[in-house]
């Protein structure tokens, strides 16, 4: 099996999130993604509805397929000679079956690039649970593998580039077709609990930092491309939490009526926490939010995610290259943008905390210990 220059990696993996391919895998996949949890199954059907009004089917499994084959043309055209495979954590495929087969091919050390750019418990340390998970279940096997897992990319110029561009389209979009003196941007993250947002990163508060600093960067390159000053004000989606518990705000259903109430005359809407139009951006906000504006009478465009950017795809495979020289031993440029450095290629110990479960294991970290192989060890 070729190498990256004969560097320690024999494949890639894509590891996502996961959603339901149709009507009847809906439930399901819901109860996949909030087990332990103790969510009644009434509240799952009330979400449940929001992939029906799409058919029942999740646009993020597409999306992925997309960016597989993006990635395939880009390590191609730069002949890195490495297999890529795609495992999700709540939906098919699932992360152990894509790890089996890729270990049934050949493999032995895998670098993964999760389709989450931050940092914070559910953009990372859930998914190196999983990584987790699925290498203790392959040694139960007799399949030993190592996982390593790509710096988080929140700041990385490919990453940066992409929504640059696309929330620069959005704003020349919105003046086309509407008199905006006074012009907003809302940019919009996934909203977590404060106390997951507190404990975010090895010191942390990064989960805000980081989206905060990407939120400055963007809008400071799309005002010095348009020519005018734009107002920005980072904005959360996605609440599922109980009353109760203090999450992330504002809510970008109740800013949208703040800036309308103020006479703003227009805002452009740019999910820059997410990586491709999944359920909470065409939901959320094409649906929910849209609806809002609507009401509202005050005109809304929304960017496009980074989804198969060339610049975004481009830099993830620029990462890759860059985790192969890190491993080599040499002195290595790591490239970002905006005020924050570049992140940590293993995370620290309590990086991200498991506030429900602190003694979870997780892979690609500086505690994890390898499973043992359990009975004979496949070759």
């Amino acid at each position: 099996m070729g190498t990256v220059n004969d560097g320690p990696y024999d494949a890639l993996l894509l590891m996502s999130f996961g959603g339901p391919e149709r009507p009847e895998d809906v439930l399901p996949f819901l109860e996949n993604v909030t087990r332990g949890r103790g969510i009644p199954r009434e509240r799952l059907a009330e979400v449940g509805e929001h992939y029906v009004a799409f058919g029942g089917r999740s646009p993020i499994n597409d999306q992925n397929r997309a960016l597989l084959a993006a990635l395939r043309a880009e390590l191609d055209r730069r002949g890195v000679d490495l297999p890529v495979y795609w495992g999700n954590r709540n939906w098919t495929p699932y992360l152990v079956d894509a790890l089996r087969q890729a270990h049934q091919d050949g493999a032995r050390r895998v670098l993964m690039i999760a389709t989450s750019a931050y940092a914070s418990y559910s953009g990372c340390r859930q998914y190196r649970e999983d990584v987790a998970r699925a290498l203790t279940a392959l040694a139960g096997e007799g399949r030993t593998m190592r996982v390593d897992k790509l710096r988080h990319y929140f700041n990385h110029p490919g990453f940066v580039a992409a929504n640059v561009d696309r929330v620069e389209a959005a704003v020349r979009r919105l003046t086309e077709r509407v008199d905006a003196d006074d012009l907003r941007l809302v940019l919009v993250t996934h909203s977590v609990p404060e106390a997951m947002a507190d404990t975010a990163g090895p010191a942390g508060g990064a989960y805000v930092a980081q989206h905060e600093d990407v939120a400055a960067t963007v809008a400071a390159e799309v005002s010095a491309r348009v020519g005018r000053d734009l107002p920005w004000t980072l904005v959360y989606c996605s609440r599922s939490g109980p009353p109760t518990q203090p999450w992330l705000e504002p809510d970008v259903n109740d800013h949208l009526r703040e800036l309308a109430a103020a006479g703003v005359d227009g805002v452009v809407l740019a999910p820059i926490g997410f990586v491709s139009d999944h359920m909470e951006v065409v939901y959320d906000l094409d649906t929910e939010a849209a609806a809002t504006a609507g009401e509202l009478g005050l005109p809304v465009e929304r960017a496009a995610t980074a989804g198969t950017a060339a610049e975004f795809v481009a830099g993830l495979v620029d990462l890759v290259l860059e985790r192969v020289a890190v491993e080599a031993g040499g002195v290595v440029e790591r490239p970002t943008v905006g005020s924050l450095p570049p992140s940590h290629d293993v995370c620290p110990v309590g990086c991200c905390r498991n506030l429900r479960a602190p003694g979870t294991p997780a892979a690609c970290g500086a505690d994890w210990v390898p499973p043992e192989p359990v009975g004979v060890v496949v070759p």
